[in-house]
């Protein structure tokens, strides 16, 4: 081998640098090798059913996007959604360098940070896991932006589905219904009891006085371990997960990906799902589904192509959930409508909250004989 190159060197030497036929030469091998490569994703497009599809969007902007979604060829929007939808509202993500989840973990003594999420470390040691479910448990935090912009394509008709890996249920709470939503990852909005000779339901409310009384949730029938609804690594995502994904993506006719670092599967792999005409949004801090590099190089496959000259249907919007969504909802002549509705179910919200405490309070005092108060009062 080093007596090819050094041959093949000696030859470079020996040929004459002729002014205007290497650039000749340098500009034909570029068409000679743009034939190739058109010649080769030609092969694969055909072989594999991977073409680019119709160009639907005008640019590949944020504007262009709001655009389509006014149009009426906008009738169908799938919305993928993970951690980052919910950061603003108090609760950390999985992965970010310092605040993620799995970065702040270190006082539960786990093997591995994923472990308090996998079921065989569950059924030995729970106690980590429910331990974290204080302090994230739903019914603690508010809804967001990003949410309530899910809750208006909704209302005006357009949100087809909105998939998501998040557990929090404020998508519940923002005004989606269980048909409205896909919950990729599981929900608390149930639980069950682990073992498969029982498989009893318990309630929402249920595990949350387990939770908080600091007790190990356990089947009052058989006495073995009561998980909620979540989807632990080692288990099966949910059966409609896999359904209903086959009828909503292929009539999508926008997708909007947000705060995802869509490195989780099957979820992730739910973009490659559409239609290759179908437009993609992605609403995140950094770029990330992107195109493997075998597949980018020939302009096709599921993945994400934001940069290449080849891209033609995908917008990457570079900003917190709630900022993308709020400069969308303008474009759209829809902010004032957004601000509006976040502010009074946020409003909202907390009105129940008072009345809760109140309800608890006079609870409280009749037990002990003391005057009812008001939750107001006690502050």
């Amino acid at each position: 081998m080093s007596e090819e190159v050094s041959k093949r060197a000696e030859e470079e030497a020996e040929t004459p640098d002729l002014e205007g036929q290497s650039d000749d030469s340098s500009d034909e091998a570029e068409a000679s090798g743009d034939t190739e490569m058109d010649f080769l994703r030609s092969l694969f497009s055909r072989t594999l059913g991977l073409s680019p599809g119709e160009k639907v969007l005008d640019e590949l902007t944020l504007d262009a996007v709001a655009r389509h979604i006014l149009s009426d060829k906008c009738k169908n929007i799938i919305c993928m959604v993970g951690a980052g939808i919910s950061t603003s509202a108090g609760i950390p993500d999985f992965r970010s360098p310092g605040t993620g989840l799995y970065a702040n973990l270190q006082k539960y003594n786990l093997p591995y940070p994923e472990a308090i999420f996998q079921i065989d470390y569950f059924k030995k040691h729970p106690e980590p896991f429910f331990a974290l479910a204080r302090e994230l448990y739903p019914g603690q935090f508010k809804p967001t932006v990003c949410h309530y912009f899910m809750k208006m394509l909704k209302d005006k008709g357009l949100l087809s589905r909105c998939y998501s890996q998040n557990i929090d249920t404020l998508e519940r709470v923002a005004g989606l219904e269980g048909e409205d939503l896909i919950e990729a990852h599981g929900t608390f909005h149930t639980s069950h009891c682990v073992s498969f000779l029982c498989r009893k339901e318990f309630s929402m409310d249920w595990m949350k006085d387990q939770i908080f009384s600091e007790d190990i949730p356990k089947c009052d029938s058989c006495g073995s371990l009561v998980k909620p609804d979540i989807v632990f690594f080692g288990e099966n995502l949910p059966a409609r997960f896999f359904t209903t994904m086959k009828m909503d993506f292929p009539r999508c006719d926008l997708l909007i990906i947000m705060g995802t670092s869509l490195q989780v599967q099957p979820f992730a792999s739910l973009v490659s799902r559409v239609s290759t005409s179908c437009p993609r949004l992605l609403i995140n801090m950094e770029k990330t589904g992107q195109s493997e590099f075998g597949m980018g190089l020939f302009a096709f496959g599921g993945g994400m192509d934001f940069d290449s000259d080849k891209a033609y249907r995908d917008v990457a919007h570079l900003s917190t959930c709630d900022d993308g969504c709020m400069a969308l909802a303008e474009l759209l002549g829809w902010k004032a409508e957004l601000e509006e509705m976040v502010k009074r179910e946020h409003a909202l919200i907390d009105s129940n909250d008072d009345k809760k405490k109140d309800k608890e309070a006079n609870q409280s005092s009749r037990s002990t004989g003391a005057e009812p108060v008001k939750a107001d009062e006690t502050e």
